[in-house]
């Protein structure tokens, strides 16, 4: 996965994003964090951008934390 800029314009790129697309930037985030844990590389940059997209998650489906994203994996999976 490419290195994000900031998080304000990676934040501004969220918002323009599909559903899928949103969740799939999850995914790879998800990857990044376990590949840099078994590293045991610094995870601080890629937590925070998680931080981020789990947010936007959370305004495109209120009240329903992540459990859009956890049906999406699922259907994945199928």
């Amino acid at each position: 996965m490419p290195k994000q800029d900031d998080p304000a314009t990676f934040a501004d790129r969220l918002s323009a994003m599909t559903d899928d697309e949103v969740f799939l930037r999850m995914q790879d985030l998800e990857k990044q964090s376990e590949a840099l844990s078994r590293a045991r590389m610094d995870l601080d940059d890629t937590l925070a951008f998680i931080a981020l997209v789990e947010t936007e998650i959370e305004r495109r489906f209120p009240g329903q934390a992540l459990q859009p994203y956890k049906e999406w994996q699922r259907k994945g999976s199928e």
